[in-house]
């Protein structure tokens, strides 16, 4: 439920692909489906008169009808905004009483505008946010919380991962192979009923280093659930991931397994990489995505012989640039915070044959006769994993060589 004006509701999945399952309608004449929050944004819809008088009531009857709508949901997550923050609208005692009402979890999240000087302030504040409120809704609820005769030594979380444009088809089944059980996913694909489950698993798996260490490290600290940073990227970073699972658990078996994965699926995607990095070879890359995707891109960029020459990012921490400098080449250009003068003296300087981006600079980048792919979520992935390096290769090839670049170049 997002409590804002309308405008703030397009940003839930309007924007960002972050795929669910939708499953099949149930029984004859029950509509049911568990994942319909993917398919559907619920808002307040709050106007100048809200803003005014306040909100709390509003939300209180928006949240009522929308588990009316919705009987077969498991529970609802509340978004503040900049407005009602504003406003001091209580969402946390809303959330309680709602609850009580239905008999379901409702989870308030106060991260108003990210609330901080960037984005990854606000990944951090809902991270600390939904950690507290899990626990005390497990010990007021210990039903959720998995048995003990249920649980075994591989139970794992993939942390970090947001199912961008199905990333997990290709995700998780390594894992599976591997041996190992996902519990869940922090948040792609998940459903409330199974985060619950978060501090039940032996071992996290952090993918997003910058939006979810925060809360692998809450775990760790409160369970002592110890995690493993993992980049599941090309082929180089995915074996290393795998390797060094496999190695957390410490069983030859496993490792050997994890051995024969990386060559499988290796061979499997060889052909096709070969034919893709032997038209990108030597091609110039610049990278502005957020800070975990720019180290993760130059050693993806390095397999398809391609060359990285410049690197920004806007809510880059120290140590993220301090991984972007051990990946890339001496010389290269690296930018936190760039504005648009910044990048466009990078063009003229560096001169990339492709700018690997987000959604908005893709287009003064493109006025420069320069080809983007949306290397943030995606043109067609899924990018993770070995078989989505192969998809990641083809669109890279596509926006480098379509012809529509050599035209704006007056070169046909």
């Amino acid at each position: 439920m997002i409590h804002a004006p309308v405008g703030c509701g397009y940003y839930t999945w309007g924007t960002r692909r972050h795929l669910g399952d939708v499953y099949n309608w149930a029984a004859p004449g029950v509509l049911e489906n568990e994942a319909n929050h993917r398919r559907h944004c619920y808002t307040t819809a709050m106007t100048e008169q809200d803003i005014i008088f306040g909100g709390a009531e509003k939300l209180k009857r928006a949240l009522l009808e929308a588990f009316r709508i919705n009987p077969g949901a498991q529970g609802a997550i509340i978004y503040n905004t900049c407005s009602t923050a504003l406003i001091g609208d209580d969402i946390e005692q809303v959330a309680r009483e709602v609850s009580a009402m239905v008999g379901k979890p409702v989870f308030a999240c106060a991260s108003p505008g990210f609330c901080g000087v960037s984005q990854s302030k606000g990944h951090h504040e809902f991270n600390t946010q939904f950690y507290r409120w899990l626990l005390k809704y497990r010990e007021k609820h210990p039903e959720v919380c998995m048995k003990e005769e249920e649980k075994t030594p591989y139970d794992v979380n993939l942390i970090g991962d947001y199912n961008i444009d199905w990333d997990l088809v290709t995700v998780v089944p390594l894992f599976e192979k591997l041996g190992l059980r996902i519990l869940n996913v922090f948040t792609g694909n998940a459903r409330l009923k199974d985060l619950f489950k978060l501090p039940d698993a032996k071992l996290n798996i952090v993918h997003c280093q910058r939006s979810a260490t925060y809360i692998a490290e809450l775990l760790k600290e409160g369970y002592e659930i110890p995690f493993v940073r993992v980049s599941l990227f090309g082929i180089s970073q995915t074996a290393k991931s795998l390797r060094d699972v496999a190695a957390w658990f410490g069983e030859e078996k496993m490792k050997r397994r994890a051995e024969e994965i990386i060559e499988e699926e290796t061979a499997a995607i060889e052909k096709a990489l070969s034919w893709y990095r032997e038209r990108l070879s030597g091609k110039r890359v610049a990278i502005y995505v957020g800070a975990p995707r720019v180290w993760h891109w130059p050693k993806v960029m390095e397999e398809l012989g391609m060359e990285v020459v410049a690197c920004m990012t806007t809510f880059g921490h120290k140590e993220d640039y301090e991984k972007i400098v051990q990946r890339v080449k001496p010389g290269t250009l690296v930018i936190d915070n760039p504005n648009e003068f910044e990048i466009e003296e990078m063009i003229e300087t560096c001169k990339p044959d492709l700018f690997l981006t987000g959604l908005k600079e893709k287009y003064l980048v493109r006025k420069f006769g320069v080809p983007t792919l949306n290397s943030h979520s995606y043109e067609a992935g899924p990018y993770a994993g070995f078989r989505g390096f192969v998809n990641f290769a083809r669109d890279i090839y596509q926006a480098v060589c379509a012809p529509v670049w050599r035209l704006a170049r007056n070169e046909i």
